[in-house]
């Protein structure tokens, strides 16, 4: 796995995971890279650090843990994530059709050609996921759990 700085037209930066450089190069090729923040299909990759562990022997740094009247509230979302999230679901369930459990099976067919071509999403197993993406089958994990549509 590796892990992207990621950067979009519009000067929106996040980080992404990516099983490898040549998984990365597919996905982006195939405009599924999409930014995290307004959903722009242009992003590309940013300036980032290297990550350097420290040598063997070296002492930790001590943690410093925050001052009292510093409460740190890591439940809660910012608002402006929660309005980008709530905009993007909306989105894919107006756009796309819900597969549920089938959601592997029939991204398959659709890159086949066995089903008629059209937007999905759904819910898949990591091994599910992984051989997807290994056979070349665009598909993008969702930000937020699906609502399960019920009959």
């Amino acid at each position: 796995m590796i892990q992207y700085a990621l950067k979009c037209i519009e000067g929106h930066t996040f980080d992404s995971w990516f099983q490898s450089a040549e998984a990365y190069d597919k996905l982006a090729a195939a405009g599924m890279v999409t930014c995290a923040v307004c959903g722009c299909v242009h992003v590309e990759k940013a300036i980032m650090t290297p990550r350097v562990r420290p040598a063997r022997n070296a002492k930790p740094k001590l943690q410093v843990p925050p001052a009292a009247d510093e409460k740190i509230d890591v439940a809660t979302p910012s608002p402006e994530i929660e309005k980008v999230l709530s905009e993007m679901r909306r989105h894919v369930e107006e756009n796309s059709d819900y597969v549920g459990k089938d959601f592997a099976s029939e991204a398959r067919k659709i890159h086949l050609g066995e089903a008629p071509d059209r937007a999905i999403y759904g819910e898949a197993k990591p091994d599910e996921a992984k051989s997807l993406i290994e056979d070349g089958v665009p598909v993008a994990p969702l930000p937020f759990v699906p609502s399960r549509k019920t009959n």
